[in-house]
């Protein structure tokens, strides 16, 4: 019995299905498929089976899962326990629309100031708490979320708008992967403007979506300071629509000062201050290039 084993099984369990607990690993469908196979072969039992389109736990995977949790916890713990004299390491989680525009700049700028091994991943909301509470991630930033033993404090006020091509379509609605996160703002966008899923149409990335909106090919829902300068070299304009400029916060969760680890904290510290407030607003302005480190962008599996 290995802790990539219970990892597997916690997120399976908690998740509902190996789909989104290889997501919110980061590794492969295959990969957990495995993990979990051969816990079952260790303890035999199912542990889990599959009801409708979720995995439900069995009566000894109720029985397990408490305890497996607080194993791949302290597992976590125990890693950097033994590594005396290594700088703090630091792993913060975040939509993809900040991680693509904001996690480089903000992260560099801290580690250059505290001597913190950084490191960036993707995730959706919910899989926030079941990071944050298994030790994977010490600090979540986008939307707000609540857990059981987690704070959520909010770091920056923003605000929604929808932009497109003065003379483009306006029957598409153009995303990133933040619009496939039900509790993202973009999301809460589209739901106020009961925009229907036929005319939404997902990009890889923020950029490619602001990009087909600059070409015309549809409207797409933008941070507003984040396409600032695509708005004043005119390759955007804004649209106006009932719902729009809506009010938005960026918030910071993470575990309760008790458990939180010190990293975690400093870096919570860091979010209110001016320099980390001036990179969230304007990250395009990016950094001296003598500062420059790139973080390092990780899957989350042990």
């Amino acid at each position: 019995m290995t802790l990539s084993q219970l990892g597997a099984f916690v997120f399976v369990a908690r998740l509902g299905s190996v789909k989104a607990a290889a997501r919110a690993l980061g590794v492969s469908e295959p990969a957990v498929s495995q993990s979990l196979a051969q816990l079952r072969r260790h303890l035999g039992d199912p542990l889990v089976t599959r009801s409708g389109d979720r995995m439900v736990l069995t009566e000894g995977g109720r029985r397990l899962l408490g305890i497996a949790a607080q194993i791949v916890a302290l597992g976590a713990e125990a890693v950097a326990a033994v590594q005396p004299g290594r700088p703090a390491r630091l792993h913060v989680v975040m939509d993809a629309g900040l991680a693509e525009y904001v996690a480089g700049p903000l992260l560099c700028l801290f580690a250059q100031r505290k001597s913190v091994e950084a490191t960036t991943g993707v995730s959706a909301t919910a899989e926030i708490p079941l990071l944050l509470s298994s030790r994977l991630a010490d600090v979540a930033l986008g939307a707000q979320t609540a857990g059981q033993g987690l704070t959520s404090r909010p770091v920056l006020r923003c605000r929604l708008i929808v932009v497109g091509s003065p003379r483009g379509r306006r029957d598409h609605w153009l995303v990133g992967p933040s619009g496939t996160d039900p509790a993202s703002d973009t999301s809460r966008l589209l739901r106020l403007l009961r925009v229907q899923e036929s005319q939404v149409r997902v990009f890889a990335n923020q950029t490619a979506a602001w990009k087909a909106a600059a070409e015309g090919a549809g409207v797409a829902p933008a941070t507003a300071h984040l396409v600032s300068s695509q708005l004043r070299r005119g390759e955007l304009v804004p649209i106006e629509t009932p719902a729009t400029p809506l009010p938005a916060y960026w918030y910071a969760t993470a575990l309760e000062p008790a458990t939180r680890s010190a990293a975690a904290g400093t870096f919570l510290d860091f979010l209110t201050t001016p320099a980390a407030t001036q990179i969230m607003r304007t990250p395009d302005e990016g950094i001296p290039r003598s500062r420059f480190r790139p973080p390092v962008h990780v899957s989350i599996w042990s």
